[in-house]
């Protein structure tokens, strides 16, 4: 299954969703995980997605369009989301995780793979298991 991360530097998940210009995918497996790819979506912050925040129709449409890009993704770690973006990644069988401070992406991965490996709950079997 692939994993993303919201990130600025490739290295931490330090990055709110809507804002982020980047996201670092992972492969996870029962047995170990390995980097696929980044995503741009910008330089640095996604602007297009933050001045478009007044105008409903224009900023739901950007945010669609990084979900979309981002749908082969079963979980996205990041540290904010708004409601509205959170519905749309679960409406597309994604599972948002927030961290609550700026975490590693390596230390996130460990904890996410020790979990697979011993007692996933339902919804990380489902995802696992899912090869849609």
């Amino acid at each position: 299954m692939k994993v993303a991360f919201a990130t600025t530097d490739g290295i931490n998940v330090d990055e709110h969703f809507g804002r982020a210009g980047k996201f670092a995918v992972y492969e996870l497996t029962h047995k170990e995980y390995k980097f696929v790819e980044m995503r741009k979506f910008a330089e640095g912050r996604d602007l297009e997605i933050e001045n478009t925040k007044g105008q409903p129709q224009i900023h739901d449409s950007k945010v669609e369009n990084k979900v979309t890009k981002l749908a082969d993704c079963k979980i996205i770690y990041l540290t904010e989301i708004g409601g509205p973006s959170a519905a749309r990644l679960i409406k597309k069988g994604i599972m948002p995780i927030k961290v609550t401070e700026t975490v590693s992406i390596k230390e996130s991965l460990e904890k996410l793979l020790a979990t697979a490996k011993a007692s996933p709950p339902p919804w990380l079997k489902k995802a696992l298991f899912d090869t849609r």
